[in-house]
């Protein structure tokens, strides 16, 4: 079977009630990056980063997969699908999906602060004073604007071995996720699924890019249509 490697971004569950931070308004829950996604925030003012990620960690608990989630486990009957996604909630695995790899984090787990190889799963609240079994106090398992994304060798190393390129719910013009964009080999099939596509010079250069301006739940129903077996 053919690599179908699928890149999603937070379009990828708009559709299950996650609001994106472009609909936001450029706020998430009405707190700026800076003071609930950095670690200076973390450093200054842990308990609102704590109480933010508790918060969306709820909200997380609270929705479900959507028919997008849903229609790339239908697609592993036929394609070696791996999934990259800058989402740190775990719809995809909810859904049904057997590979994917979280750059940015995720909700639902926490580490040490200090040891960053305890990592443990929660859906309760955090708490200061919630601490690993080496001592440290446990934050968010996210990586955080300014951080290092230690997944991104291992993505690019699964983009490099696509035959087909699935893009969903993500402009890729942030990075570095944005890079992962040069790692595809070239001339492989590229989809790009998102109601509002905002196509950057990676993508703008590409001759075998097929569009599909639609919402995650029917857009990749469309593209599993499309693709070659």
């Amino acid at each position: 079977m053919k690599n179908l490697v699928v890149l999603t971004g937070a379009g990828m569950s708009a559709e299950s009630g996650i609001p994106t931070f472009r609909d936001a308004n450029g706020l998430w829950h009405n707190h700026r990056i800076e003071d609930v996604a950095t670690p200076e925030a973390w450093q200054s003012n842990p308990r609102l980063v704590l109480e933010f990620y508790n918060q969306r960690r709820k909200q997380l608990l609270s929705v479900q997969p959507n028919a997008g989630h849903i229609a790339l486990v239908g697609m592993e009957s036929r394609f070696k699908v791996q999934i990259i996604t800058q989402n740190v909630d775990d719809l995809h695995e909810r859904a049904g999906s057997k590979n994917v790899l979280h750059l940015h984090g995720e909700l639902r787990k926490v580490r040490s602060e200090r040891y960053d190889n305890l990592v443990y799963p929660w859906d309760a609240d955090l708490h200061l004073g919630d601490k690993c079994e080496r001592g440290a106090q446990l934050r968010p398992h996210i990586v955080w604007f300014g951080e290092s994304v230690p997944m991104l060798s291992k993505a690019a190393e699964i983009t490099s071995k696509a035959d087909i390129l699935l893009i969903v719910g993500t402009s890729l013009q942030v990075y570095p996720a944005a890079g992962l964009m040069s790692y595809a080999p070239p001339d492989i099939p590229v989809f790009y699924v998102d109601p509002n596509p905002q196509t950057n010079y990676s993508l703008s250069l590409l001759d075998n890019l097929t569009i599909v301006a639609q919402p995650a739940s029917t857009g990749i129903e469309k593209v599993a249509g499309l693709l070659p077996t």
